[in-house]
């Protein structure tokens, strides 16, 4: 029981050091990618383009917008920012059974082919209250 234990503690350092030995390649890895010119994210969630990189001080220039500079440790850039690929219009899909119709149509609900009418007709408030009295009839 007991060398089952010292097998358990020993797998759980070695995959401790194990992880740690990535991350630190992982970091390395992109920090070779750091030049000036480069669009970068900080650990803390400052975007900024790198300007000037400090090897003797382990700091980094980051212009955030137009003339305004921050200085920043190395190690806090923990991204590197792809610029963004303009996508495609996505396709409406409407939520109403319309699109299931094989027939085109047009503007008001009718036929394509048949002539639109420029100017929606507009309904008077006599005629609306008769509607909707018509049509509080027909449910009940």
């Amino acid at each position: 029981m007991t060398i089952l234990l010292f097998v358990m503690l020993g797998l759980f350092v070695f995959m401790m050091f194990r992880r740690n030995k990535k991350t630190q390649q992982q970091q390395a890895q992109l920090q070779s990618k750091f030049e000036p010119g480069v669009e970068v994210m900080t650990s803390f969630g400052l975007f900024g383009r790198i300007v000037n990189i400090d090897e003797a001080e382990n700091k980094v220039t980051l212009e955030l917008s137009p003339g305004n500079t921050a200085t920043v440790h190395r190690q806090a850039v923990t991204k590197i920012v792809e610029p963004v690929v303009a996508a495609e219009e996505p396709t409406v899909v409407p939520d109403d059974a319309s699109s299931l119709t094989t027939e085109k149509l047009g503007a008001e609900g009718t036929d394509a082919s048949a002539p639109v009418h420029d100017a929606p007709r507009t309904e008077t408030a006599e005629e609306t209250l008769r509607r909707l009295n018509d049509e509080g009839k027909k449910d009940s």
